[in-house]
């Protein structure tokens, strides 16, 4: 799998506040790739970067094989989609008459409005006025127009604002199904760490402007190991016991233990000590990290919803 994006130190400052450090992203292709981090991290000046929106203060971006220039925009942004903060809509012409225009401005037979329609499931509501669109609606009008002319890259910021918990289901079964269906690569931030955790392949952590992080979401779970909870008939002798033998535990406020392993042998020692010491063992049962416990341990902080 090759790379449809990458930066090389991409920085921006304002005035000497530096709000993006040295950034160097690397985008597989194919991927839905999660840019994640707080509110105020980087995340949508990162966006705006990308898209020629902002100039950079230092560093490079390469598209699709090309690095992006006052030359190559134009051709770069014509096989990229993008719905970046809030979509933008005539608020008094229906969802079609909105993507009609969209067409004219990017060069775009109108034949292609139905397809875009068809996978954002706004067939039914197209001939009806934007202004009248609930929110979810006027995102997936948004999303709609990004993906007219068929782009190979797309940039969506918190594409799941604001949304109900149905809107945010359909939003994401949207994104998820695009890769598939089309080829195109995505690139999603967002600040809702289960959101990414559900429809991402590949991760970026930013914070503070800097990249903390950045594989694949298997690689970002495996950065951090799993524990088995246990529950016996004397927690705290089962705790002294196994504190004792030198094993890793801990004493939950519930009176549950914690073994910060998941590895068999030592599963395997904690189970023997504890029966050769007549400790009965109720309950066992492993607990993988969240993703909120894994960026808390990255980044030493609670994250800002």
């Amino acid at each position: 799998m090759g790379t449809i994006l990458t930066t090389k130190s991409l920085s921006k400052q304002y005035g000497k506040r530096e709000v993006i450090k040295h950034l160097n992203l690397s985008v597989p292709e194919g991927s839905v790739y999660g840019f994640l981090g707080p509110n105020g991290a980087g995340k949508s000046t990162t966006m705006k970067l990308l898209l020629g929106l902002v100039k950079p203060s230092f560093g490079t971006i390469r598209i699709m094989g090309k690095e992006f220039s006052s030359s190559t925009r134009l051709d770069i942004l014509r096989n990229t989609g993008s719905l970046i903060e809030a979509p933008s809509y005539y608020g008094h012409l229906s969802g079609r008459e909105n993507l009609q225009i969209v067409c004219r401005l990017k060069g775009v037979e109108e034949s292609a409005i139905d397809q875009a329609l068809e996978v954002v499931r706004m067939t039914g509501q197209q001939d009806k006025k934007a202004k009248h669109y609930s929110l979810g609606m006027k995102q997936r009008l948004g999303l709609a127009a990004a993906l007219l002319g068929n782009p190979k890259l797309l940039l969506l910021d918190e594409p799941t604002n604001g949304l109900d918990p149905a809107g945010i289901q359909e939003m994401r079964e949207l994104i998820c199904s695009l890769p598939k269906r089309f080829g195109i690569t995505i690139l999603v931030s967002s600040h809702l760490l289960g959101e990414i955790d559900q429809m991402a392949t590949h991760v970026g952590i930013i914070q503070q402007g800097e990249l903390i992080f950045q594989s694949s979401l298997a690689d970002l779970h495996a950065h951090s190991r799993g524990r088995m909870r246990l529950v016996t008939t004397n927690n705290p002798q089962a705790y002294a016991l196994l504190r004792k033998a030198g094993m890793e535990v801990s004493l939950e406020d519930g009176g549950s233990l914690l073994l910060c392993s998941t590895e068999d042998a030592r599963v395997l020692r904690c189970g023997r000590l504890l029966f050769e010491n007549q400790i009965g063992l109720l309950r066992l049962e492993e607990q993988q990290l969240s993703l909120e416990d894994i960026f808390l341990k990255l980044t030493g902080k609670q994250v800002s919803l």
